[in-house]
């Protein structure tokens, strides 16, 4: 790929990797095979850079060649040079957590999705005699902190044990918390007073605290398997009484199992980022009790299974009243129905994937599901998510980043050694920066060429994006001009400018520029450049007259061009703009010289998830290492909601940037959706929801 190929060419600067670039056109053969193996951290590279590098520069060539195999490559690079025991978590130990605590410092429980530690803590605290009344427990929120301080006051006095759960969720009492434990005095102190902690990582949790305390983290187990297990060997399934309490024994363990499944499924979804869910949620083990307690209820109080019921309770309630994203829910909803139908129970071994490697076992007793949960693999194939195996990629992929985000973080801003300082190399970036911005829209003269007219309501569209990009542009020029004179001292560098110092120098978007900017996720120099190409379509578009072809990722108010698409058709034929709608047209891959009569053509789009298959015109299955696709030339028509075809097809989300989520902006628009789009397909619907397909208006690189 052109990105991997760019970042070896960099690599080729650096002294000790002088040659790699030659030695790759050279023997490309053996670097392919590298680049396709499914474990390249394992092979060793062509000669001579088997010998010529250490084990760690060869991290650095993995890092170019396959980013998503970077986490396990320093997996084996800590085992080799450490040891195995840095890379394996160790056993979940509350009794020598404890034996490390004093009265005065607090136990912190670092919480992750779908882990809680208030049971085992629970267990814990009546071995040690701390059960009952000598454990308070409370969770943090609103109005909570008053309450929260008598609790803490009253058990340093008594020698009894507080619990503060969810301390991420009350940042503003965090200051109070912090002054309480900063006096904490071992003198007046109750000997046997321990205040134990829980929260997820947050800013705001105070940095005293964490320091002085004891922390400890207890994730859920990773993988389907472990998932599956886990809930049969919880409560209440764990139970003999509760597991044969049911008057419809075949329902009720078939059904079970199915509902298991999809917990597993729904939890572990959350790994593939944007493709699982646009908002990863914190389904947990309640979802599930709940859920099981309703399906035995129902089946021992009716003859025939209420299916409508049981999917409204699971689907919309108990793990639906968690998700907030109207294309999440119907991801849900999706899942449900293939776990929870009928099919299950009439079915013999019915496919939970397509592989048939998943199915619903045969009926057994407790000891048979557990069996056969045994037998399933350790690592599960994307396909049991009904994803496409380049899901493992991209799930791979952001590991990376997080591990990279995660390094990032803890380095000190330092010059190096041998090259330019910081700073120098801050100010090249300015005034590179500088150099190609090109001068504010004149506004005023865009009006009177393009004036507001009835007919014609992209006119107000251009006027509207250019003042948008205007104000961006102006923050942008300021803060690079204000770094240089900073960097030289002609004026203060303040907390903001400090920051677009440290994101430039980390070649990410600074904070300042977010704020006012349109979402992306690029580097900093891809950004810079989109940024470049989006002010050179207004520009052309002010010169020229409208393009025949708009560029769709190229608005920062996107939603704006597609209400001036129908407000012109809607004027030109005297029909309500509410009672229209778009249907979307897939063209063929070529230039479009004309503009059409009604609509417009828009471009720019790539696909995430799939393919467009350009010799059937529809969606496709991906190639594999490709994980998004360019679309063609799209044409929007507004038609009438009543006149639209109905044709096979799957409706398909278009987000501004690949991670999906957006917040409700004061327009009443998401900041990150923009519409809906049907595009053909011949497969059934759920095919392509259960793989997260959606377009994109911009790619990460």
């Amino acid at each position: 790929p052109p990105k991997s190929w760019d970042e070896l060419c960099r690599l080729d600067d650096l002294e000790s990797f002088k040659g790699i670039r030659e030695n790759i056109t050279q023997k490309g053969d053996a670097w392919k095979k590298i680049y396709d193996s499914p474990e390249p951290q394992s092979m060793t590279l062509p000669t001579p850079w088997d010998t010529k590098i250490s084990s760690f520069q060869c991290l650095l060539v993995l890092r170019c060649l396959r980013p998503d195999k970077v986490v396990p490559g320093v997996q084996d690079f800590v085992a080799d040079k450490f040891g195995k025991r840095f890379i394996e978590p160790p056993p979940f130990d509350l009794g020598k957590a404890f034996m490390d605590s004093h009265n005065c410092a607090a136990l912190i429980f670092v919480l992750s999705p779908g882990g809680d530690p208030m049971a085992s803590l629970l267990k814990f605290a009546d071995d040690q005699g701390f059960g009952g009344s000598k454990l308070s427990s409370l969770s943090l929120g609103q109005g909570q902190g008053p309450i929260a301080l008598r609790m803490v006051e009253s058990g340093i006095k008594e020698g009894t044990w507080v619990v503060l759960q969810n301390c991420h969720l009350a940042v503003s009492w965090m200051p109070t918390l912090e002054k309480v434990c900063e006096e904490f005095n071992p003198d007046t102190t109750h000997p046997n007073f321990r205040l134990w902690l829980t929260s997820y990582p947050s800013p705001h949790f105070p940095v005293s605290v964490l320091q002085n305390g004891v922390k400890m983290t207890n994730e859920p187990p990773k993988g389907l398997k472990a998932n599956l297990i886990r809930s049969y060997l919880n409560d209440p399934l764990s139970d003999p009484e509760f597991f044969a309490g049911c008057k419809n024994t075949e329902a009720w363990r078939k059904l079970l199992f199915g509902l298991c499944f999809f917990h597993a499924l729904v939890q572990e979804r959350r790994k593939f980022g944007a493709l699982g869910w646009n908002i990863p949620y914190e389904f947990n083990e309640t979802d599930l009790r709940i859920s099981v307690r309703q399906l035995q209820m129902f089946l021992n109080e009716y003859e025939k299974v209420p299916f409508d019921a049981l999917k409204y309770l699971t689907g919309q309630c108990n793990y639906g009243g968690r998700v907030t994203d109207d294309w999440d829910r119907r991801t849900l909803i999706t899942l449900l129905d293939k776990l929870y139908s009928e099919d299950v129970m009439i079915k013999e071994k019915y496919k939970f994937s397509e592989s048939g490697v998943y199915y619903s076992p045969p009926l057994s007793e407790y000891e048979g599901y557990l069996e056969y949960i045994r037998s399933l693999p350790l690592v599960p194939d994307p396909e049991v998510f009904g994803m496409h195996s380049n899901a493992d990629i991209t799930k791979d992929q952001q590991e990376t980043n997080l591990l990279f985000d995660s390094v990032l973080l803890t380095q000190a801003r330092t010059s190096s050694g041998g090259g330019k300082s910081s700073d120098e190399v801050v100010l090249d970036v300015a005034a590179d920066i500088l150099a190609k911005l090109p001068k504010n829209f004149d506004t005023d003269a865009t009006l009177r060429k393009y004036p507001t007219q009835y007919s014609q309501s992209m006119n107000t569209v251009l006027v509207q994006e250019m003042g948008r990009f205007n104000r961006l542009l102006v923050i942008v020029r300021n803060s690079l001009v204000n770094i240089q004179k900073a960097i030289k001292g002609l004026v203060v560098m303040s907390g903001e400018l400090e920051e677009v110092v440290s994101s430039m120098l980390t070649g990410k978007i600074p904070g300042l520029w977010k704020k006012r900017s349109y979402p992306s996720l690029k580097p900093l120099g891809s950004y810079v450049s989109d940024f470049i190409a989006r002010l050179k379509f207004l520009q052309d578009w002010c010169d020229v007259g409208p393009p025949p072809i708009f560029w769709l990722s190229g608005f920062f108010f996107t939603q704006a061009f597609l209400t001036g698409v129908q407000q012109n058709f809607a004027r030109k034929y005297t029909i309500p703009i509410d009672l229209l709608t778009f249907d979307f047209d897939v063209l063929d891959d070529k230039d479009y010289k004309e503009a059409p009569e009604d609509g417009a053509y828009v471009n720019g789009l790539f696909v995430d998830g799939a393919r467009w298959d350009r010799k059937t015109n529809q969606l496709g299955e991906s190639h594999p290492k490709i994980l998004q696709d360019s679309m063609p030339v799209i044409w929007l028509k507004p038609c009438k909601r009543d006149d639209l075809p109905d044709r096979p097809s799957y409706l398909s989300p278009l987000y501004k940037t690949s991670d999906r989520r957006g917040t409700l902006s004061t327009t009443g628009h998401s900041t990150n959706y923009v519409i809906a789009m049907k595009l053909p397909t011949d497969k059934p619907e759920e095919h392509w929801v259960q793989r997260g397909v959606a377009l994109l208006c911009q790619l990460d690189d």
